[in-house]
């Protein structure tokens, strides 16, 4: 497979050419993420070096908060830190 017909190329030119805002990360060193948000929903496509596609959608429930969403963010999924002596 030669870089240029690799998916992560035609991914991107699909995701460009529909003018959907997309942007890359890397989470698994395998892997590169490309994360693309449309309103209401969030995809994050994670392309292989072989090829491979894996997705995953996240659905927005429609809540729209403020303060009280960090709050919940921070209370709920922060790490427990060690006190400082």
């Amino acid at each position: 497979m030669s870089d240029s017909t690799h998916p992560i190329y035609r991914i991107l030119a699909q995701l460009e050419a529909a003018k959907i805002h997309f942007t890359l990360n890397r989470v698994r060193d395998e892997t590169v993420m490309i994360e693309a948000h449309v309103p209401g929903r969030h995809y994050k496509i994670e392309v292989f070096a072989d090829g491979e596609i894996e997705v995953e959608i996240y659905k927005s429930d429609g809540q729209i908060g403020g303060q009280d969403f960090v709050d919940e963010l921070l209370r709920d999924y922060s790490e427990p830190h060690e006190p400082v002596a």
